[in-house]
């Protein structure tokens, strides 16, 4: 179990980086986002789940805290209980613009879930396109669950 778990982590993080255009690749990194992600139930072609996201600067500064949604489309079957999500966050430049996260991203999702599972999801958007999450780590949940297809994330700063 443990090493089909393992390959599939190690498959969907490849088809996860190439899924960000060569443009986002070429981005500087300047940090890493993680998000605590609500429980949730995949409803055949669409679902959403809540997330509470910090970032992290790579060089210092202040943390910043959004809440948002993240919701795929395509296959999702089943349900998850909560799960942790990160992504190393690459920009044009290292300056970044308070809460310039904040804004909506697309992109290609897997995740597949059988008691422990794993999934990644690499994304881009931000503020006028210019930000790019790439899988910093796989997500972790627990459930029974299998979702391939799009995925969006939509960032607010919290309040």
């Amino acid at each position: 179990m443990k090493r089909h778990l393992a390959s599939l982590a190690g498959a969907t993080l490849l088809l996860s980086g190439l899924a960000l255009p060569a443009s986002a690749q070429e981005r500087i990194r300047v940090g890493v986002l993680s998000c605590d992600v609500s429980a949730g139930i995949g409803l055949i072609v669409t679902s959403q789940r809540g997330v509470a996201c910090q970032f992290r600067p790579d060089r210092g500064g202040r943390r910043e805290v959004y809440v948002g949604r993240i919701g795929r489309y395509g296959l999702d079957l089943g349900v998850t209980g909560r799960g942790v999500l990160a992504w190393t966050v690459f920009a044009p430049t290292r300056r970044l613009s308070p809460y310039q996260l904040a804004g909506t991203y697309a992109g290609a999702g897997a995740q597949a879930t059988l008691g422990v599972g794993v999934g990644a999801n690499a994304l881009v958007g931000g503020s006028r396109d210019t930000v790019a999450l790439q899988p910093f780590s796989v997500q972790a949940q627990t459930g029974l669950n299998l979702a391939l297809g799009g995925a969006s994330l939509q960032l607010a700063r919290a309040r």
